[in-house]
Order: C-alpha cells, then sequence, then structure tokens
C-alpha cells in the first residue's frame, strides 16, 4: 500500500514568522521544506491557508501542515554491498571502499553509495526536503577509503549539517585521515594554511589561490612512521579544521609531499617510484589510486546527544603497502 498523506498539527509558542514557528513546532523537518510546503498551499493558520513564509504569525494561533509522503527517491535503487559500521533510525555510518563514487553526477548516474544506500535502507528513509532519499553532509573522492555518515531523516540531516559545517569547532566532530605521502615533511606535526580554489588551468583540479573566491582552508598533519633511510615516504595523520574538495591531497602536495597513487596531484613524483624496494614498487602500482584512507570519524548523534567515535583499520591494499614500504 502507498504511504498516505499525514497532518501536523501545533499551537504557536511565540509570534514570528510562519516558517520559524513550524520549524520551530517541528524540529524534525527543516525550515526550507516548510516553506515548500506553504508555497505548495499545505499550511494553514487558524484553519486559513496562508500562503507566504513571511506570513505572521500570533501567539497561540493553530497551525496546521498536510505532509504528502514522500517522493520516490530519483536515483535508482542498486543492490551493492556496503561495509555497515553503525546503524540506527536516523543514520547509517558505511566504511567505503576505494573506487566507490559516492553521488550520482556525470560519468557516474549509477553504481554509486547513493543507489546502495537507497536499496539497502528502503523504506526507512524518511524524506529528506520531501525525497525519499539518503542526507549526503560530506563526501570522500571515489578513490579514498573510509568512513562516512549518512542522514536517514530530515532532522538528522540538519544536524550533522551543523556539525559538519563547525568543522569541529564546536567540540562535536572528529576526522582524520591516513595518508602515504612522498618524502618526510621537515616538522614532524604542523599546520598547513592555504586557501583553495578551482585551478585556472584545469577546472578538474583544486589549487591553492589567493583569488577573491578562494576558500580558506587548514589541515593538521602528525607524521606517523618513516620508510627507508634515507627515508623515501612516510605515513601521516591528517586531521581536518575545514573539509574542502581534494583538501589533503592538494595541501600536501603544496608543502612538497603529495600522496603515492596520487597521479591528478602528485605526477611530478613519478620518478620517485626508482628508490622504492621492488616489493613497494610492485605494491604501489596494483594500488592503482591515492594512498588515503578516512580512518577515523567521531560526532554526536543529532538526535539523541550521543557521543559515537568509530574507528576503521586501513584496507587491505593501503596496508599492504606500508608493510612492503618497511620491507617486510
Amino acid at each position: 500500500m502507498p504511504p498516505s498523506s499525514s497532518t501536523l498539527e501545533a499551537v504557536a509558542s511565540a509570534s514570528g514568522r510562519l516558517d520559524r514557528c513550524l520549524a520551530e513546532a517541528f524540529p524534525a523537518i527543516s525550515r526550507s521544506r516548510f516553506q515548500s510546503l506553504i508555497a505548495d498551499g499545505l499550511v494553514t493558520v487558524e484553519g486559513k491557508l496562508a500562503h507566504e513564509s513571511r506570513h505572521k504569525v500570533k501567539l497561540g494561533q493553530r497551525l496546521a501542515v498536510t505532509l504528502p509522503p514522500p517522493a520516490p527517491a530519483e536515483p535508482a535503487a542498486e543492490t551493492i554491498a556496503l561495509s555497515v559500521v553503525y546503524e540506527d533510525g536516523d543514520l547509517i555510518v558505511i566504511d567505503k571502499p576505494p573506487g566507490l563514487v559516492v553521488h550520482p553526477g556525470a560519468g557516474h548516474h549509477s553504481g554509486t553509495l547513493v543507489n546502495a544506500l537507497i536499496a539497502h535502507c528502503g523504506e526507512s528513509l524518511s524524506g529528506i526536503g520531501g525525497v525519499q532519499r539518503p542526507g549526503i553532509v560530506h563526501r570522500l573522492d571515489k578513490d579514498t577509503s573510509g568512513l562516512l555518515v549518512v542522514a536517514k531523516t530530515d532532522r538528522a540531516h540538519q544536524g550533522l549539517a551543523k556539525q559538519f559545517a563547525a568543522h569541529g569547532r564546536d567540540d562535536k566532530l572528529e576526522r582524520s585521515y591516513l595518508a602515504l605521502v612522498w618524502g618526510v615533511p621537515e616538522k614532524t606535526r604542523g599546520t598547513i594554511s592555504a586557501s583553495l580554489g578551482r585551478s585556472a588551468t584545469d577546472r578538474r583540479k583544486v589549487a591553492v589561490s589567493r583569488s577573491a573566491t578562494a576558500r580558506t582552508a587548514a589541515t593538521h598533519y602528525e607524521v606517523i612512521a618513516r620508510y627507508g633511510n634515507p627515508p623515501v615516504a612516510s605515513l601521516l595523520r591528517c586531521r581536518l579544521e575545514t573539509g574542502r574538495t581534494h583538501q589533503i591531497r592538494v595541501h600536501l602536495a603544496h608543502i612538497g609531499h603529495p600522496l603515492l597513487g596520487d597521479l591528478t596531484y602528485g605526477s611530478g613524483f613519478k620518478a620517485s617510484e626508482r628508490k622504492l624496494p621492488e616489493r613497494a614498487r610492485n605494491t604501489l602500482k596494483s594500488l592503482n589510486r591515492q594512498a588515503l584512507h578516512a580512518a577515523t570519524l567521531g560526532f554526536e548523534h543529532p538526535v539523541t546527544g550521543k557521543p559515537l567515535r568509530f574507528e576503521s583499520p586501513a584496507p587491505d591494499d593501503f596496508a599492504g603497502l606500508t608493510t612492503a614500504l618497511t620491507g617486510d
């Protein structure tokens, strides 16, 4: 049986704009969603249709909202194996394998994490923004492996989006990555602060930029291990203070230590492969991706407020490369 419409009713607890009063009365639904419902003629104040989000509501007035059933998800559901680390009614945490695209886009209309989640979650997706879909609040590059959290409800989506927008400044979010890089940074610990924007020569790439449209970005790193004598590569733990596209990859290349296997930002280090032991050289060739893994993800549950923290061991291809680099 297809889902039917439902009605929400409340009494305004304060005076103010209609969309704001509704968002306060029903925090599980976003204010932007209420703005769409008002525009569609699905909201009444004291039994009369309200047509504008800015409609002034008085304290104690009766509000009613007709919620249509969530529209079917636009991407098709596809049965794709997922490594589920945690799941409840509000969110799901996935350990993403390398090679899996997160969201459908140009060149990737199917076979993505979103397609897989629509199939996996089914009716538990309650309709984010009125559409039965998973709420993507952060992404990992196709060839980056590791932990990723996705919202299943509108309320969870709002709460997670706020935490990721704060980038840990509110002490709620923790994200760290393991990165295998060429060479060893001069300092054992450091911070790379450099604004990022689209490359002027290749729009598919990101570059350090001083343009007015560039966005501030900061990456903290720590050297965990060194490989070779003298060292030809090292293992870093990177912590994001901001979450820009390709941030770690561009920042590490900017300081002269690009990721092993990163042909986009580290192609100039191709000759360095000759300095690796033969086993490590062959293992790097079979890696066929940048050596970056989202190893730690911590956040506050957006509905219960419970602190959640997850760790993911490096996948076999990444771990195999570290073993080969040590010469074991």
